[in-house]
């Protein structure tokens, strides 16, 4: 015999389960306006960390004279074998920098009025990857997509 018998009247209400999230890496960006709680998990926040080196010239960023991308000092410039090697070194340093993730692709190609970045990285320790698409232009600036 139990030692209370529970009646539930109310079979209408319905729990939604969280998305699930490792939130192993948590963060905060004012950046995204959709974004509500400002609140970013990890491979969202290691994108939008890398996303503000790239946003930032080199030696721009007071107190860390190394933060930052080379792309904004040659975006004018055509692209030469030398200009090429820079910005190669400089996306690679900049993505290796990070000891979250790991590049396992990147491509940059020339348009008219700018360059075209695309990474491919993966969350160290997870299969967790994530694909950035940077289009740096003269006229209006960094496009992310």
């Amino acid at each position: 015999m139990p030692y209370k018998t529970l009646e539930i009247t109310n079979s209408a209400v319905v729990y939604q389960q969280a998305p699930k999230t490792s939130q192993f890496y948590k963060g905060f960006s004012s950046t995204d306006v959709a974004n509500v709680n400002n609140k970013l998990y990890d491979i969202d926040i290691i994108r939008q960390d890398l996303i503000n080196q790239f946003k930032t010239s080199k030696g721009e960023r007071l107190m860390n004279p190394t933060f930052g991308t080379i792309i904004w000092d040659v975006l004018m410039e055509p692209m030469t074998d030398e200009i090429y090697d820079l910005l190669s070194q400089d996306i690679t340093s900049i993505c290796n920098s990070d000891p979250r993730v790991v590049p396992t692709q990147i491509n940059l190609n020339e348009f008219e009025g700018g360059y075209l970045v695309e990474i491919s990285l993966q969350l160290v320790g997870t299969n967790q990857t994530t694909f950035l698409k940077l289009s740096f232009n003269q006229e209006t600036g960094l496009n992310i997509q």
